[in-house]
């Protein structure tokens, strides 16, 4: 059924066949990424924190001669002090002769080098920390800023399919990823290889055969953090999904706390949240099994290498091979050369739970939108309000199409009332004219231009939207009526609200325009919160105007003066209004009525608007 303009601006109503083959949704992106992919976009995603990154590993690189130093005090306390062999070859040279003259100047000296080395050391964890700090935290907000920019650039399809808990997860507990992986992980993972090839040289100058020894239990590691890492990402990934389903009880059980309240399912919700919740704790305890059995196998193997070093060491002592002294400071070194293999073995079991948190976070931000701008998108400032629907289809994925060949087309300034049961399709043709969704089928044109042709920000600053339950953030009345035009004077506020009916009754509030309305404006009553979004519409001053049930939550005395403050709202204005009070839509020019997703009935009142009438119907 078309509904057009006709000669002298009068309508006509046309019935066409409709197309049942509607469009399929684009399957969700779940593709997996390889590590070296992830990396990469780990790496570009922190590009401008790369400065910072650059100075944390160069304060990692401090930590290596700190370590290297940190036996010495220890080598000249037992060989200097205690025996009688000469100070470490470099220190000869630098030390003067009489500190090295005396064993109590030489352990006064010992004891220095201990605190100097433990207060460098400290100074070099605390500039370290706020450095990782820095940029820890200013890279995990951009990158949760992205998500959130991107989250809102997806159409209302892709909300309604993956609901929005999932998403709030994916940006709140998987963007943290970026800081976990590029500054503490990859951070972690090469200071750890620099001090462990540092520590690797002073051993084998000591004693080349326990150096030996030492790396032979480096293979056993690598062959345990290999098999850990093919086995631990997907379980991660599992997890991940586990907690996201718990965390949407909770914001459903939220969202509906009254519905909750009013019938007493509180201990239903209870025991639904606690059995999403134990899937995960049982997920999360087989994971920390996993991971104590890893760590169990590399502290064992290392435990051997020590055994072994030992072993040999000693003997070597016993043959003069060694010194005492020499042999504590390579058994020293060897924690320290064990240290950086601990590191970069719980480093790299680590890094699966934060790549599997990378690697979903990457997975939302590749989500393609549904509605975008044309490459060729064409900008507009406001338009004339003729509103056309061509054999328009649209299905939620690969159900059953809500709307089927809907036609028709209403001229500039015309009120146009929608009907029809629960379930026929309004309020998915309303989000349609709003390009809230794109059509499968057909197309809807805004004064002969199809809506895909003009840029977003400009074709929905064309509309101004009334919804059955009004939305308000939880800010002030003035916020939120001024959130119709940003900027906004605060007369033009008080305009607006005075346009409402609505202006009396905030001047009686303690705080007037001031006044925080709470979530989702729960501190006021349903039509105050209605007469709040009329002005909201009132001040955006948009040429379409969409009324989706504004006053069917509301009493009738309360809808009378709604009704008032809509009619002169809708002067001059292309309005759409769905209403299941077939009166309310009294004040329309024209009407369509929508069963199964079909226009079965058009009408039009003469005596209301003069320049609408039906002319013809074909069937």
């Amino acid at each position: 059924m078309r509904l057009t303009s006709g000669a002298a601006g009068h309508a006509t109503i046309i019935l066409n066949r409709p197309d049942e083959t509607p469009k399929g949704l684009h399957p969700l992106n779940l593709s997996t990424y390889t590590d070296t992919r992830l990396f990469s976009r780990l790496l570009r995603q922190a590009k401008p924190y790369w400065p910072h990154i650059a100075g944390i590993f160069l304060l990692g690189l401090l930590a290596t001669p700190l370590m290297l130093l940190a036996p010495l005090p220890l080598k000249i306390a037992v060989d200097s002090v205690v025996g009688s062999s000469p100070l470490p070859g470099f220190m000869e040279p630098v030390t003067p002769d009489w500190l090295s003259g005396s064993t109590i100047r030489l352990l006064g000296l010992a004891a220095g080098l201990q605190v100097m080395v433990v207060l460098f050391s400290q100074l070099h964890e605390l500039c370290g920390h706020v450095l990782r700090a820095r940029a820890g935290e200013g890279m995990m907000l951009e990158f949760r800023s992205a998500l959130f920019r991107h989250v809102q650039r997806l159409s209302l399809l892709f909300h309604d399919t993956r609901g929005t808990a999932d998403s709030l997860y994916r940006i709140q507990y998987d963007a943290p990823a970026i800081r976990d992986i590029t500054v503490n992980s990859i951070i972690s993972l090469l200071s750890a290889a620099v001090m462990l090839v540092a520590t690797l040289v002073v051993i084998t100058r000591l004693d080349w055969q326990l150096a030996l020894v030492a790396l032979a239990v480096c293979p056993f590691l690598f062959v345990f953090a290999r098999t850990y890492n093919l086995r631990m990402r997907p379980r991660y990934r599992e997890v991940r999904g586990m907690e996201s389903s718990a965390l949407q009880v909770v914001q459903e059980v939220l969202s509906a706390f009254r519905v909750v309240k009013a019938f007493g399912r509180e201990d239903r919700e209870q025991d639904r949240f606690v059995a999403q919740s134990q899937v995960g704790v049982r997920a999360r305890i087989r994971l920390s099994l996993a991971e104590g059995t890893f760590g169990l196998l590399v502290n064992m193997t290392t435990a051997i290498g020590t055994a072994a070093v030992l072993f040999i060491g000693i003997r070597n002592v016993q043959a003069g091979v060694l010194s005492l002294g020499e042999l504590l400071m390579v058994l020293a070194y060897l924690t320290q050369l064990y240290n950086p293999l601990r590191t970069i073995s719980r480093q790299v079991a680590n890094l699966q739970s934060s790549l599997a948190s990378a690697e979903r976070a990457f997975q939302l931000l590749d989500e393609i939108p549904d509605v975008t701008d044309r490459p060729s998108a064409r900008s507009l400032k406001r338009a004339a309000g003729e509103l056309r629907f061509s054999g328009v289809t649209f299905a939620y994925g690969e159900n059953t199409p809500v709307l089927q060949d809907v036609s028709f087309c209403i001229a500039p300034g015309t009120r146009l009332g929608i009907e029809g049961r629960t379930g026929a399709g309004k309020s998915t043709l309303v989000s349609l004219a709003s390009r809230f969704y794109d059509p499968r089928d057909g197309e809807i044109l805004l004064d002969g231009v199809d809506l895909r042709d003009y840029k977003l920000v400009d074709l929905r600053n064309q509309m101004a939207i009334v919804l059955q339950d009004p939305v308000l953030f939880s800010t002030s009345i003035a916020e939120n009526i001024g959130y119709g035009r940003p900027g906004a004077e605060f007369s033009q506020i008080v305009e607006a609200a005075q346009a409402a009916n609505v202006h009396e009754f905030i001047a009686g509030l303690p705080d007037g325009y001031d006044t925080a309305v709470g979530e989702r404006g729960m501190m006021l009553s349903g039509g105050e919160r209605q007469r709040i979004a009329l002005a909201r519409a009132f001040l955006k001053d948009a040429p379409i105007l969409i009324l989706d049930e504004p006053t069917s939550a509301v009493d009738m005395t309360t809808e009378a003066g709604i009704m008032e403050a809509m009619e002169r709202l809708m002067v001059g204005r292309t309005t759409l209004m769905i209403a299941h009070r077939i009166s309310t839509l009294d004040i329309c020019d024209a009407r369509i009525e929508l069963e199964h997703g079909r226009i079965i009935s058009a009408s039009g009142k003469v005596d209301s608007a003069p320049n609408v009438s039906i002319l013809q119907i074909e069937g």
